[in-house]
């Protein structure tokens, strides 16, 4: 067999070894005893609000624990046959451990870069926020397309996400959606995916089939939380509200529960439309607000570090990811180099070889400008 199956499994060790300090099961599993008995306090669901909170670290702190135990023994598992292939002279069953390997050193690789998300905010949920950009219809189409790019890529992973407004634009597609996706580290892994995209194909909505160049912005921002102390005062505030409405512009609401809030000395503005009533509307505008403005307030602070360090480089640049249709069929990260000539899978939510790529590249660049 060409493949050194002792190197391979060697390697795994190693990762998986360099996962577990950097989780530190000891005190993982110091955490789960003490949620244990949190949760089986006779009073605990007296508060509701604390009763889930604690109810869904114990889940998360049991599932991170049960993922790492779990590659372990599929490592012991894959050594085993190939062991009992040696043994047996067996190239069935050497087979099936080369393709074993192949597929637990992809799994193992992401839980690698699970454990690398060590930054401020990266163990909240997500707001992510898509616009429309230059090019017309086809932006507005090419924004519902990452869009519903995301929400299978949240989907095929079973993260629930929420979206919170959408606006549609006169022919087809959106001028912008905000939605969140709901589950830890959402932030860490989504973080990579801000910028600006680009869509190369030729245009369906073009009656002579011509090439279209058109954009989408995506901003990626961590869900607020009462510890982050993000307090607007009421006169830097602006709030409209008007009636919500659907595609084409037909009317979802008979009342005025839509919510335009606007952050008056940055000029932020938030919209909120798909909650049913206007006091759900606003609170969920005021919770994105905050956390625009937290996000604003870190790369602000970031800027002035770089400022004094005598690089004011922008990090991301203009363009992250290019999508093309036509003349060939390719999507590629411009910051990792990552690309695939799936642009469908992609579409269909196959992002995560994107995202990971992306989360080690922004750790190499933390490297670097310390």
């Amino acid at each position: 067999m060409s493949v050194d199956f002792d190197s391979e499994i060697q390697n795994l060790r190693t990762t998986m070894q360099s996962v577990r300090d950097v989780v530190d099961l000891d005190k993982l599993e110091q955490e789960i005893h003490d949620l244990e008995q949190q949760s089986a306090a006779p009073d605990l669901w007296d508060d509701p609000d604390s009763a889930q909170k604690v109810t869904s670290a114990l889940s998360r702190a049991n599932s991170e624990r049960d993922r790492i135990r779990s590659m372990d023994a599929r490592v012991d598992d894959v050594e085993a046959l190939v062991e009992l292939g040696r043994e047996e002279g067996d190239a069935e069953s050497l087979t099936e451990a080369e393709a074993e390997l192949g597929t637990l050193a992809k799994d193992i690789s992401r839980l690698e870069v699970r454990t690398l998300l060590s930054g401020e905010y990266d163990e909240r949920e997500a707001v992510v926020t898509i616009r429309a950009g230059a090019g017309g219809v086809d932006a507005a189409d090419f924004a519902e397309m990452l869009m519903r790019m995301y929400l299978r890529w949240a989907e095929r992973h079973g993260y629930p996400t929420k979206v919170l407004d959408t606006s549609y634009a006169e022919e087809a597609g959106l001028k912008s959606a905000t939605f969140e996706v709901q589950v830890p580290y959402a932030y860490g892994h989504l973080t990579v995916e801000g910028g600006t995209h680009r869509l190369v194909r030729i245009s369906p909505f073009d009656n002579q089939g011509r090439r279209q160049t058109s954009f989408a912005a995506v901003e990626v921002v961590p869900v607020i939380e009462s510890t982050d102390h993000i307090e607007i005062p009421d006169n830097d505030l602006k709030v409209d509200v008007f009636r919500s409405s659907g595609p084409g512009g037909q009317s979802v609401n008979t009342t005025d529960s839509a919510v335009r809030m606007t952050h008056i000395p940055t000029g932020i503005v938030v919209s909120m439309q798909n909650e049913k009533s206007q006091i759900q509307n606003r609170a969920a505008a005021l919770r994105v607000m905050q956390s625009r403005l937290l996000l604003a307030k870190r790369a602000e602070e970031a800027a002035e570090r770089k400022e004094l360090a005598g690089d004011v480089k922008a990090s991301w640049g203009d363009q992250m990811r290019s999508y093309v249709l036509n003349p060939y069929q390719m999507v590629k990260d411009l910051r990792t180099g990552h690309e695939t000539g799936n642009p469908s899978a992609v579409f269909d939510g196959e992002i995560d070889e994107f995202i990971e790529s992306g989360i080690r590249w922004r750790i190499e660049q933390a490297k670097i400008e310390e």
